[in-house]
């Protein structure tokens, strides 16, 4: 099996608690919502590993799926996204400074390197920035045994 037979799975969150106040919140969420639509689309020439469609989120309100927090999900299928990792992450940090949030999770399923989640949190909240974001990552390795 070469490199680009295999696959691997990116998956997550991030999150985002609004301010209290009306017009603060409804200005962090249009924010946040302009910078994912500011992603190239899936048809667009662009070498972007992050792509619009990839996203998606709940309403503003708690009738829409937003009861306080604002929760922002993503998804996608690459081949062997693993050797383009640090662009990868390079990417999804470019967007997040772009954006308000408090913590973003990213899930990297491969079939050789096993599990990878990567976490953010921002104690006091993100505001957009060029600030250096701090990261840490887990790793679990799933794999059975030959006797």
């Amino acid at each position: 099996m070469s490199q680009f037979d295999q696959e691997s799975i990116v998956y997550g969150v991030i999150r985002h608690v609004p301010s209290s106040e009306e017009l603060a919140s409804r200005r962090e969420r249009r924010n946040n919502l302009a910078s994912i639509q500011c992603l190239p689309t899936g048809m667009d020439d662009d070498f972007s590993l992050l792509k619009r469609e990839m996203f998606s989120m709940a309403g503003a309100d708690v009738f829409s799926g937003a009861y306080q927090t604002q929760v922002i999900h993503f998804a996608g299928s690459y081949r062997a996204v693993e050797y383009e990792w640090e662009n990868w992450l390079r990417q999804f940090e470019a967007l997040l400074k772009s954006m308000y949030w408090v913590s973003a999770t990213v899930h990297l399923e491969t079939e050789l390197s096993g599990k990878h989640t990567f976490n953010w949190q921002a104690e006091y909240g993100h505001t957009p920035s060029d600030a250096d974001l701090r990261m840490s990552c887990e790793w679990e390795r799933e794999g059975a045994f030959a006797i």
